[in-house]
């Protein structure tokens, strides 16, 4: 089968088949959830498994709702099956039909339609905000555009507390990449040098306002923010590096781009770009810690204040079987309490 991107497949199926169904009856439908597809990222290598067209629809009554359209799913549409599965999912359709709160939990693990609170931002990885306000909306009886909205992206003090732990994460481990080379260490260098890259890609996902995605899209979609000051480039260089005197000019380029994008903010008073040595040792860094404290300064929540620089969940957890799982990842509500 010729490759139709999933956004555009599930597209055609609802207006084909799933619309007719639904009549007068008040939903919002989309493309929306956990997937490759969802976020616009699938190619025809996801065909392989759990792919075809899929759609999540929203409605007051369910149950009445989905069996109304099971009644009439064909097995195939324009020749992709409408059933499928793979090593780890049953062979079914992907038609959800369920309360717009419902789905919500089960997606997030809160109602967002009720409230977002500061421990529900905190506490929920950001590939699952993606799965709601990402994904392609084909109806929309207004139920579904305020949750997306009020989700787009974190409060403004949540967003300076996160860079303010990111820059954290960067700081701890500045100087690790020439210590470990110093001793001979040279693979121990290498696997700092792409920690560090890392944090500097998610730190810019961060102040572009961008959710980050999970582990295998994330230089995608880093690549599709744009870098017209050539920090991909300096980051592309960190890890390709053959020797640490190349590794370490290319990773303090990448410091000093994002302190600059950091000081184009207007945060925070600027900060100097420029790389420095770490104490007496043979080794330049950023001094991150002052990016840190400066954004940090400038958060005044006391919860936020009180609960240190561990950052969100994506900061400090990095278990799939944890960030993929809201009754797993809502039982670390208690870190922030």
């Amino acid at each position: 089968m010729a490759f139709v991107p999933a956004q555009e497949l599930s597209a055609g199926f609802y207006e084909d088949v799933v619309a007719p169904v639904l009549g007068s009856t008040g939903h919002a439908a989309g493309l929306l959830g956990w997937g490759s597809d969802v976020l616009g990222y699938d190619t025809s290598r996801s065909m392989d498994h759990d792919w075809g067209p899929r759609l999540v629809v929203l409605v007051d009554e369910p149950e009445t709702v989905r069996k109304q359209i099971e009644a009439v799913l064909p097995d195939e549409y324009r020749g992709y099956p409408v059933r499928f599965g793979s090593s780890v999912h049953a062979v079914e359709h992907r038609v959800t039909v369920a309360r717009l709160g419902d789905w919500l939990r089960g997606h997030l693990g809160f109602d967002a339609s009720e409230g977002i609170g500061l421990d529900d931002w905190l506490v929920t990885p950001q590939q699952q905000f993606l799965g709601v306000v990402k994904g392609h909306v084909y109806a929309d009886d207004g139920r579904l555009a305020p949750v997306r909205t009020a989700l787009a992206w974190y409060p403004d003090e949540i967003w300076r507390w996160l860079m303010a732990c990111q820059w954290t994460r960067i700081a701890q481990e500045e100087p690790f990449m020439q210590r470990t080379h110093e001793v001979g260490d040279e693979l121990g260098s290498r696997i700092v040098a792409a920690r560090l890259a890392r944090e500097v890609l998610r730190l810019a996902l961060l102040q572009s306002r961008t959710y980050a995605p999970y582990t295998k899209w994330l230089g995608t979609a880093f690549a599709r923010l744009g870098h017209p000051d050539g920090l991909d480039r300096a980051l592309a260089e960190t890890v390709a590096a053959g020797n640490f005197a190349d590794r370490e000019r290319a990773l303090v380029t990448a410091y000093r781009l994002v302190a600059l994008r950091h000081n184009a903010l207007g945060i925070t008073a600027e900060l100097d770009p420029e790389p420095r040595p770490f104490f007496d040792r043979p080794a330049l860094v950023l001094d991150a810690a002052r990016f840190a404290e400066a954004s940090h300064a400038t958060v005044s929540d006391p919860r936020l204040k009180r609960v240190g620089p561990i950052g969100s969940i994506d900061q400090f957890v990095d278990s799939t079987d944890v960030l993929s799982n809201p009754s797993a990842y809502r039982r670390l509500v208690e870190v922030f309490q």
